[in-house]
């Protein structure tokens, strides 16, 4: 496919995109239909369309409209791009730009960053706020977990390097490496079949890092999703390890992972059935604000009634996680947002309401800090 037929193809699943379809499901029915894309076409067609989305509202300005053809039109003028070397209207390519004029972004659609929500992320990031929110708009590097139960650190990155994937150390967890060449070799890679290393962003690792795990604990996840973080506990320690998600299909492959890795991960469906524990981690369903760059679309997507409805869920979630640890256990909160209201606040909402508990040290990191955004907050009973 030649540069203007990728961009045509990236207006073609923005367009469906816009009209509601979920970005991954529209880039791979793109993909079965279009038989002739390599894969060099479908990684480029890929990442045309995620950095249109996380640069909507910027683009949609620069290109004059909210549509496909307008956010497409706006990164190439973002990038200094001659449009008339794209829009040929010649054989794949999009009709020429011919009279659609674009505007330069007002303050927040610079940052590609809500109206709405604007005010909030401003009061809990401060001085950050600018930074942050253009950090939000760029790609988000890639990490990988070095499983050091089956290798050392240096040792996965010579595994890795044989295969022409390169990496370097990451100062946000020991076991941190970000992949600097070819990631998208990763899953193909035999350190990744061999359980050597997982994909998982380094500031999730740092939490888990920060998290008072001991031999012999018992400890639940309990809101597992795929496992990331259930596999990182159990490869600092060895425990009595059980995972719990709401939507139990959304850990289907953690059984396989645990296998891979060489530990054991036993699944709860009434997690309250193997209490009391030693540590209950809380990964909470939140607005994704750290993670934006991973998730576009969810950026864009949320509202305020959604946020009301995250508040309820992480208060609930807070209160049964509490009730299944043991008397001198950990509650451990997490979320992947750089809300206040998610963070703090909710802490000192749970405290408020249960003044026979306490906070004893807490964690905050924004994308500034090389990695996606998240928080965490060990509380244990007084």
């Amino acid at each position: 496919m030649t540069p203007p037929a990728r961009a045509a193809a990236a207006i073609a699943v923005l367009d469906r995109i816009l009209a509601g379809e979920n970005a991954e499901q529209a880039l791979t029915n793109w993909g079965r239909a279009s038989r002739f894309a390599g894969s060099g076409d479908r990684a480029a067609v890929r990442d045309l369309v995620f950095q249109a989305l996380r640069c909507r509202r910027s683009y949609a300005a620069l290109g004059g409209a909210q549509t496909g053809r307008g956010l497409i039109l706006g990164h190439f003028r973002a990038e200094g791009i001659d449009l008339e070397a794209v829009f040929t209207g010649e054989g794949h390519a999009p009709a020429r730009a011919s009279g659609e004029e674009g505007r330069a972004p007002t303050e927040n659609e610079a940052l590609d960053c809500p109206d709405w929500l604007a005010p909030r992320l401003e009061q809990s990031l401060g001085d950050d706020f600018p930074a942050v929110m253009a950090s939000l708009r760029q790609r988000a590097p890639v990490f990988l977990r070095v499983n050091v139960q089956r290798c050392e650190v240096a040792e996965a990155q010579a595994m890795l390097e044989r295969e022409g994937i390169a990496t370097r150390r990451n100062h946000l967890a020991k076991n941190a490496l970000e992949v600097t060449e070819n990631a998208r070799k990763i899953q193909a890679s035999a350190a990744y079949a061999d359980g050597a290393v997982e994909l998982q962003d380094a500031a999730s690792q740092a939490i888990v890092e920060a998290l008072p795990l001991a031999e012999g604990m018992r400890v639940l996840d309990h809101c597992a999703g795929g496992g990331g973080k259930t596999l990182a506990m159990a490869a600092r320690a060895r425990l009595k390890l059980w995972a719990h998600d709401v939507t139990p299909g959304r850990m289907r492959d953690l059984p396989a992972r645990a296998a891979r890795a060489g530990v054991k991960v036993a699944l709860a469906e009434i997690p309250e059935k193997t209490a009391p524990y030693d540590l209950v981690l809380t990964d909470v369903p939140c607005s994704g604000s750290g993670s934006w760059r991973r998730d576009p679309q969810g950026k864009w997507a949320l509202t305020a009634a959604k946020m009301a409805e995250l508040a309820v869920v992480q208060a609930t979630i807070l209160a049964r996680a509490a009730a299944m640890v043991g008397p001198s256990g950990w509650l451990a909160y997490a979320t992947c947002s750089l809300l206040e209201e998610e963070n703090d606040g909710r802490i000192a909402t749970f405290l408020a309401a249960n003044p026979n508990w306490r906070q004893e040290r807490s964690l905050r990191l924004t994308p500034l800090d090389g990695a996606d955004g998240f928080f965490l907050s060990l509380l244990t009973r007084i």
